[in-house]
C-alpha cells in the first residue's frame, strides 16, 4: 500500500461533507482535537508518574 495522495483526501472530504454536511464537520473536528489533547495530557501524566517511582 502506498502513501495516501491528493486524490485520495479529495475523495475522503467529500464522502464527509456528503455524510455530515458542512455544519457538522468542523464540531466534529473539534471533538477529534479535544479528544487528542486528553490522550497526549494522560500519557504524559503516565509518565511523570513512572519517572516518580524510580
Amino acid at each position: 500500500m502506498g502513501s495516501i495522495g491528493p486524490w485520495q483526501i479529495v475523495l475522503i472530504i467529500a464522502v464527509l461533507l456528503l455524510l455530515f454536511g458542512g455544519k457538522k464537520i468542523p464540531e466534529l473536528m473539534k471533538g477529534l482535537g479535544k479528544g487528542m489533547k486528553e490522550f497526549k495530557d494522560a500519557t504524559k501524566e503516565d509518565d511523570n508518574n513512572d519517572n516518580t517511582k524510580n
